[in-house]
């Protein structure tokens, strides 16, 4: 990825297990300490939405513009971020303000300035960066201003590209803290400090998790839906997508797919606990396949996975029965042995790297799905919501949850999926921005 001229080789996707973590006690700077009562109640309504700021009246005495400079009081400066630092990828979502007036135009310092041009003029940052733009939500409130919100990802290794461009473009004169989640930002926070001289804002994966697809689901109103779901799933010929509606959310089963894997079972939005995880996820997914293909790209691992047959691979379970295994209900076409095949040199010999990364793609998902319907029914939920990085232009794996959680529950258990994919860790530490409480 190259930034501000930098450059450095590909990298993955995929984001990082997520690990129960400790939010620390930090105060935000530009947090004006005399708040009036009624920003205060504003910005505490946002929170129960999950960050967004609601501009309704709080009491008939106050007029609009008392509102909005109260408001204005309490917003953090600009320019407004989030971030998510994973295992394999940095998320990173960016609000750019459209309401701009005259007068702020010409307060605006040229960091700024620069900063917002360099984000939004560019759909790709050398080799690896790419901004998102088919999720981009435009017209968007936020705490008072319309703009659109952008999502931007780069390989984790390249972090230290993204901070010398910081370094280099002032970002430190502009805003002296910076929220972020995910491991990386306990990792890198030294590297923050020293290198682009930013405090970072920790925050707990998880609660920005939840808060961030809690969010998007309820600002997007218009084009595609963000949920949905797969129609007739057992049936390839007539398996289709369809938008499905989250306005009731809970309880859900929240299945967040990174480098590794975290399950999350949630019965409202103040609570939800961590049910269990799996290291097999995303980054598995990509290492096994550059290990048996020689590919070094997650796009170049799916593309691959696309051409191949897995049943070459694997050993089914015709191949142990001879047909169905009756008694237990197991088919002849389900998986009995991932890989199984490979004991056996002649099939060895026969197969295609294509295969390999097709098997490898099954292989996880399988264990994804089968992981998830074991916690779906433990908790006595059937709504489950894959989330992840891991799902990015993955329809196969798509498919396939959606397959076996409709067939091993017989109709039971809906699988549904969220547009914005890896972006949710990244817009909830976003919100943060406009929490008073932190």
């Amino acid at each position: 990825m190259e930034l501000n001229g930098y450059h450095c080789d590909e990298g993955g996707t995929a984001e990082s297990e997520d690990e129960d973590t400790v939010r620390p006690s930090q105060t935000r700077p530009w947090k004006n300490t005399a708040k009036s009562p009624i920003a205060t109640a504003e910005i505490d309504s946002a929170v129960a939405v999950g960050g967004a700021i609601s501009e309704q009246r709080t009491s008939n005495s106050t007029s609009p513009r008392q509102r909005i400079d109260s408001l204005k009081k309490n917003r953090p400066p600009f320019p407004w971020f989030g971030m998510d630092i994973g295992g394999t990828l940095v998320k990173l979502v960016y609000f750019e303000p459209k309401d701009i007036t005259a007068e702020e135009e010409q307060e605006e310092v040229e960091s700024l300035k620069s900063i917002r041009r360099y984000l939004t003029s560019h759909t790709a940052y050398g080799k690896t960066g790419i901004r998102d733009v088919h999720l981009e939500l435009p017209e968007l409130t936020l705490c008072g201003r319309t703009g659109s919100l952008h999502f931007i990802r780069f390989p984790t290794h390249e972090l230290p590209i993204f901070l010398q461009m910081g370094r280099d473009k002032h970002f430190s004169s502009l805003h002296t803290t910076l929220c972020a989640t995910g491991g990386g930002a306990y990792k890198y926070e030294e590297d923050f400090r020293t290198m682009a001289d930013l405090q970072l804002l920790k925050l707990d994966e998880l609660d920005c998790l939840i808060k961030g697809v809690l969010y998007i689901d309820s600002v997007v109103s218009r084009g595609p839906s963000e949920c949905y779901y797969y129609e007739n799933p057992t049936d390839p010929e007539h398996c289709e997508q369809r938008p499905y509606n989250l306005e009731n959310p809970y309880p859900l089963l929240l299945v967040n797919i990174g480098s590794g894997v975290s399950i999350l079972a949630v019965y409202s939005k103040d609570n939800y606990k961590r049910v269990t995880g799996t290291s097999l996820g995303g980054g598995t997914f990509l290492g096994l396949c550059c290990l048996l293909t020689g590919c070094s790209t997650f796009e170049e691992a799916l593309e691959m996975a696309s051409r191949g047959e897995s049943t070459r691979v694997d050993k089914l379970v015709r191949d142990i029965y001879g047909g169905d295994y009756e008694r237990f209900g197991l088919p002849g076409w389900a998986v009995a042995s991932s890989f199984g095949n490979m004991m056996c040199k002649e099939k060895r010999e026969s197969i295609s790297k294509e295969d390999l990364a097709r098997a490898t793609l099954v292989t996880i998902t399988n264990n994804i799905g089968s992981i998830t319907r074991m916690c779906a029914a433990n908790e006595k939920i059937e709504r489950v919501v894959f989330v992840g990085n891991f799902l990015r232009v993955n329809t196969l794996s798509m498919k396939l949850l959606a397959y076996a959680l409709d067939y091993w529950s017989k109709g039971q258990l809906k699988a549904l999926f969220l547009r914005h994919e890896g972006y949710f860790g990244a817009v909830g530490a976003l919100l943060e921005l406009f929490n008073p409480s932190s």
